[in-house]
């Protein structure tokens, strides 16, 4: 709202400048203000496109004008030497510092966006900084392990918050379901927490895409322009942008690649939850989530079990462990037997005669 306050602000100066001025005599004002708003509404267009080129194209076009401007004045001094008719001459300068500016700021734009400008070479690339943000969707601000991935340090670059996406987390926060607006304050006490954070830098901005009306795609758009990343948990956003040509990262296939290995064969300690969907299944929960099911753990419910481990199964919403407890009748039959501790067995060992050698004598 601000910058559009400005261009017509800018807008206002150049109509009521070039109007008083009356480059067209004083008969002509109204030439004059038409010409005032016309050259008004070039500059404002001219910003559109602007601020869609990246810095590399504005540097290199910024240096081919100064060089075809440089062309063109030993150009015209030559032309200058030269017999040549007044006014002839004064057409041909301007003609000539026309077409050398315009070849310079068309080389130089598409000259700059070939060279690899790096942070190393002085030069600070807007390139970089565009491939390094990270744009925030709603859910991973509700979701709230972004907060904790961000004090670690391993998010580099500006994370971006876009101001519609800020407005569907205050439309949950105002929301008449009472889950839904914990959720929705709970999103918003999350970016304080990541602004708070030392060493990450969060960028809210303005941008917005009216002819969109899904924040889904508006969140791709944003990407494409800017050539960020989009930092979602949605699976669905995830498929989406990657058909799009749009790079996501996905915070549950972060959390899964990060998940301790188990291999078939080996034992984990577990507590039994509840009851597993098949018969006489117990279904246990690691630390991280990830579920164990262990067939014949039904009796063990509400008890901490060792289980062995048959077989682990990746899926796209997480890892699931399968385990085995040995039933009743392994049980009994792998345990050890019990030494025997009941008096009559003692009474006939000690009735029992002592075994004697061949020669009657006591071994």
């Amino acid at each position: 709202m601000n910058l559009w306050l400005m261009r017509a602000f800018l807008l206002v100066v150049v109509v009521v400048s070039v109007f008083f001025i009356s480059p067209f005599g004083e008969d002509n004002r109204i030439m004059a203000l038409v010409s005032g708003a016309v050259f008004g509404v070039l500059v404002i267009l001219a910003e559109f496109r602007i601020i869609k080129f990246e810095i590399k194209s504005m540097l290199g076009a910024s240096v081919g004008v100064l060089i075809g401007a440089a062309g063109a004045n030993m150009i015209s001094l030559v032309v200058s030497r030269m017999s040549v008719d007044p006014k002839a001459a004064t057409v041909t300068h301007v003609l000539v510092l026309i077409v050398m500016v315009y070849l310079g700021l068309v080389c130089g734009a598409y000259g700059g966006n070939r060279i690899k400008w790096t942070p190393s070479s002085g030069i600070f690339s807007e390139d970089s900084i565009r491939k390094t943000s990270k744009i925030l969707d709603t859910s991973v601000i509700i979701d709230g392990r972004v907060a904790d991935i961000c004090k670690t340090g391993f998010l580099e670059g500006a994370l971006v918050v876009p101001h519609f996406v800020l407005r569907e987390l205050q439309q949950i926060a105002d929301s008449a379901d009472s889950a839904k607006r914990n959720r929705g304050r709970r999103g918003l006490d999350v970016l304080e927490k990541i602004k708070s954070s030392q060493g990450v830098m969060v960028k809210i901005i303005e941008k917005d895409y009216p002819d969109v009306k899904e924040v889904d795609l508006k969140l791709i758009e944003l990407a494409k322009e800017t050539n960020g990343k989009i930092v979602t948990n949605d699976f669905n956003l995830n498929k989406v942008a990657q058909l799009r040509g749009v790079d996501a990262l996905n915070i549950n296939e972060l959390a899964n690649s990060l998940k301790p290995v188990v291999l078939p064969g080996e034992t984990m300690r577990v507590f039994i939850l509840k009851e597993g969907k098949e018969y006489n299944q117990g279904v246990a929960y690691l630390d991280d989530g990830t579920m164990v099911v262990v067939d014949n753990a039904r009796r063990m419910i509400g008890k901490t079990i060792i289980t062995q481990v048959t077989s682990v199964l990746q899926t796209t919403a997480g890892k699931m462990i399968f385990g085995r407890f040995p039933d009743e009748s392994e049980a009994q039959n792998s345990a050890p037997q019990a030494p025997r501790t009941d008096r009559r067995y003692f009474d006939r060992r000690a009735a029992a005669p002592e075994p004697v050698d061949i020669e009657g004598e006591h071994p």
